[in-house]
């Protein structure tokens, strides 16, 4: 479920993105298609278009789909309700998937699965705590302790963050959780059911851990 609005810079079209997302985009393969989930109106698919990235953007919206100021030939804007109907993207794969202020838990393993080899998660949404400071506050929001890690758990997790950030002239108090992770070639290469499934705990490497 889209979480409610922050209080960001700029109009709905010139929100600034996420500096989570600007700090790992750089783990995505060059050129490689990036899909953005629940893209409002495109912040995150122009970060990545100025990167010389393709896009696959998707939102139930068709205002904000509309709004998204990347030429058709490097952005394939795509309207669906991917929570009550079918994933409009099955059996493809992309180079990094980018979620931000946006949960749906039975979207997850479908998320994971659109990983091509090297491919790179990039998540950051609201957490449990966040009640105690605002909005969203219902549980269907807000992520469980430890959370994304465990959703990671096959793959190769670069950085985690989960805690509470204060308020700034930008932005309003929040508790929160991140995820850089990727989906290792080598594991894919070696283990055909990878993609149905995690890899071996024994796969794993070591994580980065930060609590903000």
């Amino acid at each position: 479920m889209k979480a409610p609005a922050l209080k960001t810079q700029g109009a709905h079209g010139l929100e600034l993105p996420s500096a989570w997302v600007q700090r790992w985009s750089g783990l995505v393969a060059n050129s490689g298609v990036v899909l953005d989930v629940a893209c409002g109106h495109g912040r995150h698919a122009r970060w990545f278009y100025s990167r010389n990235h393709r896009l696959v953007a998707v939102d139930r919206s068709l205002e904000a789909i509309e709004s998204i100021a990347i030429p058709a030939h490097a952005c394939e804007a795509v309207v669906a309700d991917i929570e009550n109907g079918p994933w409009p993207f099955a059996g493809r794969q992309f180079a990094a998937v980018v979620v931000t202020n946006y949960l749906w838990r039975p979207l997850l393993p479908t998320l994971l699965d659109s990983l091509a080899p090297g491919g790179v998660l990039i998540y950051e949404t609201f957490a449990q705590g966040n009640e105690t400071v605002g909005k969203p506050s219902r549980p269907d929001f807000l992520l469980r302790p430890g959370e994304l890690l465990a959703l990671c758990r096959g793959l190769r997790v670069v950085a985690f963050e989960d805690g509470f950030e204060a308020a700034t002239p930008a932005q309003a108090a929040r508790f929160v959780q991140r995820i850089a992770a990727v989906r290792e070639a080598a594991d894919m290469a070696t283990d055909p059911a990878a993609s149905s499934g995690p890899p071996e705990p024994a796969r794993r490497r070591p994580l980065r851990y930060s609590l903000l």
